[in-house]
């Protein structure tokens, strides 16, 4: 998995891993258009902030090739504020995803004295800067996380944020986790299914395998059983936002493992880098994606409840600070009280 690139930028083109194959097939999507990329990232071709971030900034690199090249530069700016409004609609939740839009048309309004062509080389250097700073940012929240693991610990994580929920090689928590199993701490993980895509049990264990780390998948009903039975020494998972208040939006399902970890004192800690930090939105402010029904009703396109029921599929939920042990950033560890550190740790 460490020769992995989830998604890079090669001859003009987006070239991503089809997650939604995984890991029963191992396929690359070639996209050559914002309009497409917009759908991949809908469609969770490619998921997890981080990655989301990428392909949101090579969409808009591709929207900036795509142009014709008599374009004026006024019709030019206007184009690309259209392509940040098309692939901003695609995913409401993750922040990174924003970030990456505002980063590039940050770049074009300081930089509206530049002709076009000049434009578009800045703007698809800048999707290419961001993919690697991406990298280089989870490869230090990796050391900086892995000195929160102790020798032996039993280790749970919750959905995916490894290489595949980032640009590649490392990911958030699974980078911290993959760089205790180098440090030979010799740790075992646990890693929960997370209905109702099942990303825990198609994505991590692949990454885990991948890596040969010793690990199990277990249900996400299971957590207080290992819990109860006393093998689980800490909780270690990705943010898909962080509140300047220390709420972590994250994949449903994370707030009742925090619910379960708090009563069993087990440490929970949240691995993000900067960029999925939000100190402008308050949490009642926060837009939770309501995914299509069919994904809790039918497992491989199998209807799995009676066809009248009624479900609900929201695709993330709220955890509340008191909750959190740590908040792992490449700038440092973070530790409550939130309100006052997060700042503080970000501006260092």
């Amino acid at each position: 998995m460490a020769d992995i690139k989830t998604i890079s930028w090669k001859k003009d083109k987006a070239i991503m891993i089809d997650q939604t194959k995984l890991p029963q097939k191992f396929e690359y999507l070639k996209i050559n258009n914002y309009k497409r990329m917009g759908k991949a990232i809908k469609e969770m071709n490619i998921r997890g902030a981080p990655a989301i971030g990428v392909a949101a900034a090579f969409g808009m690199a591709l929207a900036a090739l795509k142009t014709p090249a008599d374009i004026n530069k006024i019709d030019f700016i206007d184009h690309m504020t259209k392509a940040k409004e098309y692939l901003s609609k695609t995913r409401p939740t993750a922040v990174n995803l924003f970030w990456a839009l505002d980063r590039i048309m940050e770049l074009i309004n300081n930089n509206k004295e530049e002709t076009v062509e000049n434009l578009k080389n800045m703007i698809i250097n800048e999707a290419k800067s961001i993919a690697e700073d991406d990298y280089q940012i989870n490869k230090k929240m990796a050391d900086i996380g892995a000195k929160l693991v102790k020798k032996n610990d039993k280790i749970v994580t919750h959905c995916n944020a490894g290489a595949l929920a980032t640009s590649g090689i490392y990911g958030t928590a699974l980078g911290v986790i993959k760089r205790a199993h180098e440090l030979k701490k010799d740790i075992f993980v646990w890693a929960k299914e997370t209905r109702p895509r099942c990303q825990g049990a198609r994505l991590t264990a692949f990454e885990l395998l991948e890596e040969n780390i010793p690990h199990k998948v277990i249900a996400d009903s299971m957590y207080s059983y290992i819990c109860y039975k006393k093998e689980v020494d800490c909780v270690i998972l990705g943010a898909d936002r962080v509140l300047g208040t220390g709420h972590v939006i994250n994949k449903i399902g994370t707030s009742g493992v925090a619910i379960i970890s708090d009563y069993y004192n087990v440490p929970f800690y949240v691995i993000a880098p900067a960029s999925t930090f939000d100190l402008k939105t308050s949490v009642e402010d926060v837009i939770i994606e309501e995914r299509d029904h069919s994904e809790v009703k039918k497992i491989n396109g199998k209807l799995i409840t009676p066809e009248k029921s009624e479900v609900i599929n929201p695709a993330f939920d709220i955890t509340p600070p008191d909750l959190v042990t740590a908040i792992v950033s490449e700038k440092g560890i973070i530790y409550p009280p939130y309100e006052t550190n997060i700042k503080k740790i970000l501006n260092e």
